[in-house]
């Protein structure tokens, strides 16, 4: 496979996103490609190409990749793993005490 050169074609894609965005149109892979002449296909597979275009489509990176949910939603897993072991210890520790205030 031979390497493709990334300059004219990143800068029409970067330019086509900043008018998108400067116009108040929504940055679409379809947008981009019309306004470009750029096959979707190649917008989609082009690393850099695609990461111009989700750049402007979330331009304060609230966006999260698959990479960054899968991680986030172990991070969560486990906090709440953790806080259900707390959860059953005090449960533990309530009965303990119960049963010897009954005791008594």
């Amino acid at each position: 496979m031979s390497a493709q050169p990334a300059t004219p074609r990143a800068a029409a894609v970067r330019d086509t996103c900043a008018d998108l965005t400067s116009t108040g149109r929504p940055v679409t892979f379809t947008a981009v490609a019309e306004l470009t002449g750029i096959s979707r296909t190649t917008l989609y597979r082009r690393h850099d190409l695609r990461a111009l275009i989700e750049q402007h489509r979330d331009p304060a990176g609230n966006t999260l990749t698959l990479a960054q949910m899968t991680a986030q939603i172990d991070q969560l897993r486990h906090s709440l793993e953790a806080t259900a072991a707390t959860v059953r210890r005090h449960e533990d520790q309530l009965r303990a005490l119960n049963r010897t205030g009954r005791a008594r």
